[in-house]
């Protein structure tokens, strides 16, 4: 059953795909090298209506000193009444890497004042992976970049030749939650697509825009977690780093 609030169902409900961007900071903050609160608007396609926008709260030492794992809160919000749709909130904790044992990244998702799912590391060698799962901590879906080499590597050219079109184009890709997957060659049920920016973007801003594609037959609630996913790994992996608009 969809717990989610009335404005997410509203709009999330029927959707298949989203496309999320990030706004760019200013000049003025881009040449200091300001570490400015993670703005995103959200579309129903690239180019499309806009239908919700969220601007996350953060303290500045935090973004200052530790921006990759700052702690943070997020509700996206419906354009217009400004209703919550989600609410994402991050704890600290140590960066991603390979071989740890605690103190794992988590990422908690609420809508309409109830918890809907929450996104968690796993122990891993050399490929990031995380589980997502719903309010009652039953899995739903692995996620990880696209492998190869039996699961050892990240496979780069997943996404097209990366001297090509699948330049600057990064992926984590999302399996059933039952399924053992050891290859990226698996069959995939979603995705949450990092997409390149042109040349002027890429040198002046460190803006983002990720092409989102929900799993067939997901629920209201699984896809805004997928949402929430979606800024979550910006933060871990993307941002401040290289983008893609």
């Amino acid at each position: 059953m969809d717990r989610g609030s009335d404005a997410l169902k509203a709009q999330v409900s029927d959707m298949r795909s989203v496309h999320m961007r990030q706004t760019r900071r200013g000049c003025f903050q881009e040449l200091l090298g300001c570490e400015a609160k993670s703005e995103f608007k959200y579309f129903k396609k690239e180019g499309g209506e806009q239908f919700a926008s969220s601007l996350e709260e953060s303290d500045l030492c935090c973004r200052l000193c530790c921006p990759m794992i700052r702690p943070f809160k997020t509700v996206v919000q419906e354009t217009g009444t400004l209703a919550e749709l989600l609410t994402i909130d991050r704890p600290l904790a140590c960066a991603p890497g390979g071989c740890k044992c605690c103190c794992f990244q988590e990422l908690n998702i609420s809508s309409g004042g109830r918890p809907i799912g929450k996104v968690e590391e796993q122990f891993f060698c050399c490929v990031p992976r995380f589980h997502i799962k719903d309010e009652n901590d039953q899995l739903l879906y692995k996620m990880h970049m696209p492998t190869c080499c039996g699961g050892m590597c990240i496979n780069v050219c997943a996404e097209g030749n990366p001297c090509g079109k699948g330049c600057c184009r990064q992926s984590f890709r999302l399996y059933p939650g039952n399924q053992e997957v050891t290859d990226g060659d698996a069959p995939y049920v979603g995705s949450i697509l990092k997409k390149p920016k042109s040349l002027l973007t890429e040198l002046l801003t460190d803006a983002n825009a990720f092409d989102v594609a929900f799993p067939p037959g997901a629920s209201t609630d699984e896809k805004a977690i997928v949402m929430g996913t979606t800024l979550f790994m910006n933060a871990l992996f993307f941002e401040g780093n290289e983008g893609g608009e």
